[in-house]
């Protein structure tokens, strides 16, 4: 296994750099990798490169670039996943697992059904769901770290979304004609899509909810016949958005 780090972008400029102390520490102590080793490093705008480990000291590690390239496992669309607020490890969890997909950004949801109605709990958690979001990008090679916006009530929401994305949707277990691949037919030959996709809480959206996502030109879409949990519907929205647009 390779193992991948995220680097300040100014440092892969150079033919040869010291790493930040942080990573030297986890190369040299944690990793206890060897002089000659290689490793990858990102510089999150989407390109990577390959070091060879020159120097590998308690104290100093430095590396030597091989060669630079667009980083591989970047997808082309740029997914905005909007997603309920809800307990610790669930929403974590979806953190993780759908930068490991390929979602590019993250806006917590507070919805009138949402376990977690306090939108400020995001920046208390931020450091810890960025670690997250960090790591994940890493494990799975991806270029880019994804970002973590604050939180947004639902309003708030279709306004960002329609502002920010070129097609908005919302994953609704009350929607049984509008499947997500029909819902994605006009953007899959945009070069560089940007797709919302919002994602109601445990409890569901309001009916008030949807009415206003349409009011705001947001597409309601069915993931199929089966209720899912919210943590599977993210996941299931995200690889299947993907694999869409990414396929065209």
């Amino acid at each position: 296994m390779t193992h991948r780090f995220f680097l300040p972008p100014e440092l892969l400029k150079n033919d040869e750099f010291q790493f930040p102390d942080e990573i030297g520490h986890q190369i040299a102590r944690v990793l206890r990798l060897k002089s000659g080793a290689q490793v990858i490093a990102l510089d999150n705008q989407g390109r990577q490169a390959d070091i060879e480990l020159i120097m590998v000291a308690p104290e100093r590690v430095s590396g030597r670039v091989l060669q630079r390239l667009p980083a591989r496992g970047e997808p082309r669309t740029r997914l905005t996943l909007y997603l309920g607020l809800t307990q610790r490890e669930k929403f974590e969890w979806m953190l993780q697992k759908c930068t490991e997909v390929g979602a590019a950004a993250f806006v917590p949801l507070v919805t009138q059904r949402s376990l977690v109605q306090d939108g400020r709990e995001v920046e208390r958690k931020r450091a810890r769901w960025e670690a997250i979001l960090r790591e994940a990008a890493e494990q799975c090679g991806r270029g880019r770290i994804p970002a973590l916006h604050p939180a947004l009530n639902w309003a708030a929401a279709l306004r960002s979304a329609r502002a920010e994305n070129d097609l908005t949707l919302v994953a609704w277990e009350g929607e049984h004609s509008l499947r997500l691949r029909d819902a994605l037919a006009n953007l899959k030959a945009a070069p560089a899509p940007k797709l919302g996709m919002l994602i109601g809480p445990e409890g569901g959206l309001s009916e008030e909810e949807i009415a206003a996502g349409r009011a705001a030109g947001v597409q309601a879409v069915s993931l199929g016949e089966r209720i899912l949990r919210m943590e599977t519907a993210a996941v299931v929205a995200t690889a299947l958005a993907l694999d869409e647009l990414e396929e065209g």
